[in-house]
């Protein structure tokens, strides 16, 4: 008993003094950055902002101002308000796409690192295959096909995410498929049902949890560069990779028409990367063992 209460003391008792030496300034600011972010696109419409989609034909490329904070673009509409408005389509994308292949990735790797065998060798066979073809192309080539909307790109960025997800949900339950906690249960007569969602399945969402932060900062950028390219939210709905696209033609004259969304957009998925990797750096046992 007193060897397993020695074995028990690093793994329970030093982890709060890893988290709180891993938890800093920095990943207080970036959720700071991301609660402010969240916060203003889910109340954009009773924020006193002004019609994103309203144009101003003799206020185009105006520069910051009392009237309009960030200035307009070329075609005299806020950009203060498109920016809010289109974190909601950047953020929606960016956070139901990982969220629907992390649902789907995590079942794979749960089933394909507990049973192995047939399973395993077909599921990552699958994932090799899907993770052959560059993302960008094949992506591009999906949303030409199917058309622009929402929903698509977010299937298609959902597609392509689970491949890794997969994997990451089955190297973390093999980490944990033989631990004595999964063991005792199987000799204790559990079924697979609940020594997967009982026993492996909260040992690995921290992990997964982190992952998919870092999933998000990732689908944001992928959505810019599909909206960028005319491929990704459909206008007239805002959304900082077509804002972007839209600045292009006026960075000689107005740069800032292009550089706030895309200041936004860089903030933002620092933020979800910083949040992301401070996460999985603290979840991770190896750190700070003794």
């Amino acid at each position: 008993m007193a060897a397993l209460d020695a074995a028990a003391v690093p793994l329970g008792g030093d982890r709060p003094a890893r988290r709180r030496r891993g938890l800093g300034l920095v990943f207080w600011a970036a959720v700071l950055w991301i609660a402010i972010v969240v916060a203003a696109a889910l109340l954009a419409g009773v924020l006193p902002l002004a019609d994103p989609d309203r144009q101003a034909l003799l206020a185009r490329r105006a520069l910051p101002s009392a009237a309009h904070l960030l200035g307009t673009d070329a075609l005299g509409r806020d950009i203060l308000s498109r920016v809010i408005y289109g974190a909601r389509a950047s953020l929606a994308i960016g956070v139901l796409a990982p969220l629907v292949a992390t649902l789907l990735g995590t079942a794979v790797g749960l089933v394909a690192g507990y049973f192995r065998g047939s399973f395993e060798t077909l599921a990552i066979g699958a994932t090799d295959v899907l993770l052959a073809f560059p993302p960008l192309v094949l992506a591009l080539a999906i949303v030409a096909y199917l058309g622009q909307s929402v929903t698509n790109v977010i299937l298609v960025l959902a597609v392509l995410t689970v491949p890794a997800v997969t994997r990451v949900a089955r190297a973390a339950t093999l980490a944990v498929r033989e631990r004595e906690f999964v063991t005792a249960a199987r000799a204790l007569g559990a079924g697979h049902a609940r020594i997967l969602l009982r026993e492996i399945l909260p040992n690995v969402m921290l992990s997964l949890a982190a992952y998919f932060l870092v999933l998000v900062a990732v689908t944001i950028v992928a959505e810019g560069i599909l909206s960028f390219l005319g491929l990704g939210v459909p206008p007239p709905t805002p959304s900082w990779g077509s804002m972007i696209a839209e600045g292009r033609d006026s960075l000689d004259i107005a740069p800032h028409i292009a550089f706030i969304p895309a200041g936004a957009m860089f903030l933002t998925v620092l933020a979800f990367n910083l949040v992301g990797d401070s996460l999985r750096a603290v979840t991770d046992p190896r750190r700070g063992a003794p």
